[in-house]
């Protein structure tokens, strides 16, 4: 790890002193997300966003290899029996969380920190040479992947045949149908977050955890998760998702750097319709 940190620091200095990949992104997102920040601030949550990116992508390199004692010395969930409890009692449950801190570990180790079949709800890449590379990465210890486009036959399957498992949803802005989003007001701004999770929850009654990736020092994170709710379908359309991001938003204003800032997460319009 020490090496490919070596390496990541070698990178920062191109991405950020000399092609300043995706600077002006970077900074206005932090900008109107933090407005009442000052500039100096601002500066200083984007350097340190810089050195998280690059270790990020070194730590995405070690997924290739990882060994299984090496990935859960590094990455562990405290609570992990509150989701244990629910497959105890023999009910699927769905984990929502955001591209905050390393989430790719988070795959990989799926699997290993619950006693869930794990699945990690994701998008195909563009590049399937590359996602062919990676998904064998993240399945290495039993880890199952799903496209968005396949995820609502899987989990029809899975229930029919009363397989339990723990739905690993990422749930981030810029969903692709803005009209069947939740719409918000998220980091200062209007935003549509993707619904799906909310959604699979209360048609299926699945327990909803939100869960946090915290980092201890470089190179190893500890996972806290906190119960939504176990009883989806009791609440008001829309309520579950709310929740989702006023604890998220708590996480990242906390410690910002560690978010995905260099995505343009509100490219789209937002409009809120008049009641």
């Amino acid at each position: 790890m020490w090496m490919l940190y070596g390496i990541g620091a070698g990178m920062r200095f191109f991405l950020y002193y000399l092609f300043y990949y995706r600077r002006e992104v970077v900074k206005e997102n932090l900008t109107k997300s933090f407005p009442e920040k000052t500039e100096s601030e601002l500066a200083a949550i984007e350097r340190k966003y810089y050195i998280h990116l690059c270790n990020l992508f070194m730590e995405g390199v070690k997924l290739l290899t990882i060994s299984k004692k090496s990935l859960m010395r590094r990455y562990r969930c405290e609570n992990a029996d509150v989701v244990n409890a629910c497959f105890e009692k023999g009910k699927s449950v769905i984990l929502m969380s955001s591209h905050y801190n390393n989430w790719e570990w988070m795959v990989l180790s799926l699997a290993l920190q619950f006693s869930h079949h794990g699945i990690g709800v994701g998008k195909p890449n563009s590049n399937k040479v590359f996602e062919k590379i990676i998904n064998r990465a993240r399945t290495r210890y039993g880890t199952e992947v799903v496209f968005a486009d396949k995820v609502r036959e899987v989990i029809e399957n899975n229930n029919k045949n009363q397989k339990l498992c723990a739905y690993m949803m990422l749930s981030d802005q810029n969903p692709p149908n803005i009209e069947k989003s939740h719409k918000t007001i998220f980091l200062n701004q209007p935003s549509a977050m993707l619904y799906g999770s909310e959604y699979f929850a209360k048609k299926y009654d699945f327990p909803v955890f939100y869960y946090v990736v915290k980092q201890t020092k470089r190179g190893y994170y500890v996972i806290e998760i906190e119960k939504i709710t176990d009883t989806p379908t009791q609440t008001t359309n829309g309520t579950i998702t709310e929740q989702y991001v006023r604890k998220l938003e708590r996480d990242i204003s906390e410690k910002p750097e560690f978010w995905l800032w260099s995505h343009r997460r509100w490219k789209h319009r937002v409009r809120f319709s008049e009641k």
